[in-house]
């Protein structure tokens, strides 16, 4: 990209090599540019969470370090003789602050949760996430909002004029190269290489883009003074625009006019920052309306921000290729005001049908292409498209058209940045905090595009153009539904529905009275006909601490779980959710949670959970973390060595972590990484299930604080025998005796190394679990059941293992018959066919289930359905029932229900 030199191709062809190369180093900070966001984000994470305070604060930072590097850096670089070396020096510091924020950033964390503090009111929490994170990412992120000033300056000073790129094509360029960033990123450098290679990568790319500007341009200065064509400004000239044709998108003529009034500069700067700030806004909505539709995992929000730059840099594309500067400016802007507040009604309009489009477009594309991951990511692409396609082609064009206003008013390109980007830094606040929870997605999406409509001149109402527009979102206003999306089954009611900051939250009540929580409409957190399950969730791990006190349990879901510890009067719970409108949809599903006897006990805290465990200074007998969808948005922080390792340092000495793990909801290798992940922290860990279920399993990840502790049978005995007098006992939960309680065990250390064998661990640098897990979200590839009947053969538990070397002598053979007798009950279930009729079940599980009840006559869960199924027997086959009671009473002679049924009858 050097200046010419002998045998060079001669001064015409100069303009376009310079553009060229300008175009190029555009597109390539652009792809690090966003890169960059998405590694700091990531970084910026467990220690500033994932509240709502936080996340926005971040992003805020982030458009706020843009807006001062444009703003002050764009005026100097405009007076500069040598914009070239601005521009380098701008990437140079981009790559050098990247590669030292890997050292700086768990210092700044450190520094942060000593500030924020363990529950922060949401004020103080901003003001921190915000302060901290401005500062940390400013060096990058003001030299990111001076490069493209200085490269259009550049491209000025070097004569690019009518073959040259205009500051639309620089733009479209930029925001082009930040497309290719969110995708390589998220489907590629982000899985593969992880964090800090990824950080490698980006640095490399600013790094090249500066050398390649020094080296190639290092004379821009003296070719602009020596009077390169299309260039008429000098090396030295200090006015505050580049004049030239490329560099504003306008005429000589128009740069050459008599100033601009201030008031119609101020006009201008005022129109990019409310451009800005409503553009943001639309893409904060259109998120969170698509999230109720979409899946929500990192590879859904990487499409979403994909669609909309493509869309912005069309739009840049086509007004620097067709959008010739015109005269009437000042109409031609007012007439882009309307087609985007039209657009925006459009694509928002869109998002009504976004449900029956989803469903019609996966089963075209399955129909294709055969089911599996891309049809169903270019299905939410298809969404993203239908809601972000008109608008943001407007946008880009939109942009160009007021920048190159600005410019030829006598402002600068970094003034118009710095207003445009200043504007979008407010949009997550005003819009995401404020606007959705309080007037709903659809009042909001009207509100942006009436915004369009009101920032055009007065003189356009006096046309028809505005009322057009005014009269469609009127109606839509008066007309349309609420955009809002709950699954309601024929006879279901509504009896919660919450429009939070980070999502939506809803309690439907089927006809059967079974309530359910939604969160986004998506991922079920439970129901109150799951009280076994989640209440044994709960009970497990309590019943395994020999005297458990202090309890945090991590994700509150209906609250069934806690509800379950919250009988035990010897319990302080302390339960962190992450959304406030879970906590208070809580109270929908058990009246223990709502009891007041239990508020002295009970400590609900809206945080994130990574976020607590680093900061609270308190240590627990037990802490309980939820079965999290791993595919979700976030989720997959929770599943790292990390995380894993600082929860252990929040353990009280003879403490206990259990980690629930959804097996429905992940597939082998992410349960592989997950489980290498745990062992790395806990090598002596187990495992165990939490009940027998074939269409929803979950294991449980078991680790000590002393890892070479084991479990004492005649202190479990004494726990069960403790908790008998609670309202609801274990027995109320299948927990009858201590061999429920060991026989939920399905793995030991060995056969958890087996299990991990050499798979990456889900670290914080490598995030595998939040790139995988998606995977069988979009395309599952098996049933839960077989997954669980593929796992079990894998896994394995020897006494010695789990138990005392006494209890594993006296107690072995009859733990390996237990174990033996539960995976032939669980097998069995696999080709059960429900139906009313007894004699048609019996026919089908009698045989595996009293094979159960030979292996081990401890094993109660075969019994029990045989035991129903007899006495329902009984009323139309007598004979046949009593064979089976006899059978039973055979089989375990311990128990007294069989021979009470046989006096019966």
């Amino acid at each position: 990209m050097g200046l010419p030199q002998a045998g060079a191709p001669g001064p015409a062809l100069r303009p376009r090599r310079h553009g060229l190369g300008a175009t190029a180093l555009m597109a390539a900070s652009g792809f690090a540019g966003l890169g960059w966001q998405l590694l700091w984000t990531q970084q910026s994470a467990p220690w500033l969470g994932h509240e709502s305070a936080a996340v926005l604060a971040v992003l805020a930072a982030f458009f706020g370090g843009l807006a001062l590097g444009a703003g002050a850096l764009g005026a100097r670089i405009a007076r500069s003789a040598r914009p070239a070396r601005w521009y380098a020096a701008c990437e140079a510091l981009i790559a050098a602050w990247g590669l030292l924020l890997l050292a700086l950033m768990p210092l700044w964390g450190a520094t942060a949760l000593a500030l924020t503090g363990v529950q922060p009111a949401p004020a103080w929490h901003w003001a921190v996430a915000f302060g901290g994170s401005f500062v940390l990412l400013l060096p990058a992120t003001a030299a990111m909002g001076a490069t493209l000033p200085a490269m259009a300056r550049v491209t000025a000073q070097l004569g690019a004029a009518a073959d040259g790129p205009s500051i639309a094509a620089l733009y479209a360029a930029n925001t082009a190269g930040a497309v290719l960033g969110v995708l390589a990123c998220a489907f590629w450098l982000l899985p593969e290489l992880g964090l800090a290679t990824t950080t490698g990568v980006c640095a490399a790319l600013n790094a090249a883009c500066a050398g390649a500007a020094w080296l190639g341009w290092r004379q821009a200065g003296s070719v602009g003074s020596a009077g390169s064509a299309g260039s008429p400004s000098s090396a030295g000239d200090a006015s505050p625009h580049p004049a030239s044709p490329a560099g504003t998108g306008m005429p000589p003529a128009a740069v050459s006019a008599r100033p601009t009034q201030p008031a119609t500069r101020r006009r201008l700067l005022g129109l990019l920052a409310a451009t800005g700030l409503l553009g943001i806004g639309l893409e904060v909505a259109v998120v969170r309306v698509l999230s109720q539709v979409a899946e929500n995992t990192v590879y859904t929000f990487a499409l979403l921000l994909a669609v909309y730059l493509v869309g912005s840099a069309l739009g840049a594309a086509a007004w620097a290729r067709w959008g010739a500067p015109r005269p009437d400016a000042h109409a031609l802007g007012n007439r882009l005001l309307l087609a985007l507040a039209a657009a925006c009604l459009l694509g928002g309009g869109s998002l009504w049908a976004a449900e029956p489009w989803q469903a019609a477009a996966l089963a075209a594309l399955n129909a294709a292409l055969g089911p599996g991951l891309l049809p169903a990511l270019a299905t939410e692409a298809w969404l993203a498209l239908a809601a972000f396609g008109p608008p943001t082609l407007v946008m880009g064009a939109l942009f160009s058209q007021l920048a190159a206003r600005a410019q030829a008013s006598g402002l600068g390109l970094g003034q118009a940045l710095a207003a445009n980007t200043l504007g979008a830094a407010l949009a997550p606040a005003v819009v995401g905090v404020l606007l959705l929870p309080a007037v709903g997605a659809k009042a909001t999406l009207l509100l942006l595009a009436a915004g369009y409509l009101l920032l055009a001149s007065p003189q356009a109402w006096l046309r028809p153009g505005p009322w057009l527009v005014a009269t469609p979102a009127a109606l839509l206003a008066l007309a349309a539904p609420p955009l809002v999306f709950v699954d309601r089954p024929a006879g279901s009611q509504l009896l919660d529905y919450r429009e939070g900051v980070l999502a939506a939250v809803s309690v439907v009540q089927d006809a059967q009275g079974v309530a359910r929580l939604r969160i986004n409409n998506r991922q079920q957190e439970g129901s109150s006909s799951s009280l076994q399950v989640d209440g044994r969730q709960a009970l497990l791990p309590l019943l395994l601490h020999p005297a458990p006190r202090q309890v945090l349990m991590l994700g509150l879901g209906t609250g069934l779980t806690a509800s379950a510890a919250l009988q035990d009067p010897a319990l302080q719970v302390e339960v962190v959710e992450l959304l406030p409108e879970v906590i208070a949809a809580a109270r929908h599903f058990h009246p223990a949670w709502a009891d007041p006897r239990t508020a002295g006990r009970l400590q609900p805290l809206a945080a994130d959970a990574r976020r607590h465990v680093l900061a609270t200074p308190r240590r627990h007998d037990v802490i309980v973390a939820d079965n999290y969808h791993p595919a979700r948005s976030g989720s997959a922080a929770l599943y790292t060595v990390e995380h894993f390792r600082a929860v252990r340092a929040r353990l009280a000495a003879g403490g206990l972590f259990c980690q629930w793990l959804p097996l429905h909801q992940m597939d082998h290798e992410t349960l592989r990484s997950i489980v290498a992940a745990f062992r790395a922290v806990y090598p002596g860990g187990s495992a165990l299930l939490a009940s027998l279920s074939l269409r929803t399993p979950v294991l449980g990840l078991v680790g000590h604080a002393d890892d070479a502790a084991r479990l004492d049978v005649a202190r479990l005995r004494a726990r069960l025998q403790g908790a008998a007098g609670l309202p609801r006992p274990p027995a109320a939960f299948g927990l009858h005796d201590e061999w429920a309680l060991l026989g939920s065990f399905v793995a030991g250390p060995q056969a958890l190394a087996r299990l991990a064998g050499d798979a990456v661990p889900n670290t914080d640098d490598r995030p595998v679990v939040a790139w995988r897990a998606p995977r069988i979200t979009y395309a599952p590839v098996s049933t839960p059941e077989a997954r669980l009947l593929a796992l079990l053969p894998q896994l394995g538990l020897a006494a010695s293992e789990l138990l005392t070397p006494a209890d594993a002598s006296a107690l072995g053979p009859r733990l390996a018959a237990y174990q033996a007798a539960r995976n032939r009950y669980v097998a069995a279930g696999q080709a059960v066919q429900p139906s009313a009729d007894v004699r048609l079940m019996l026919a089908q599980v009698q045989a595996p289930l009293l094979d159960a009840l030979r292996l081990s006559p401890d094993f109660r869960p075969a019994y029990e359905p045989l035991l129903g199924m007899a006495q329902a027997l009984a009323r139309h086959d007598p004979e046949a029932a009593r064979r089976l009671l006899t059978e039973l009473a055979r089989l375990q002679p311990a128990r007294v229900e069989a021979g009470l049924a046989l006096r019966a009858l």
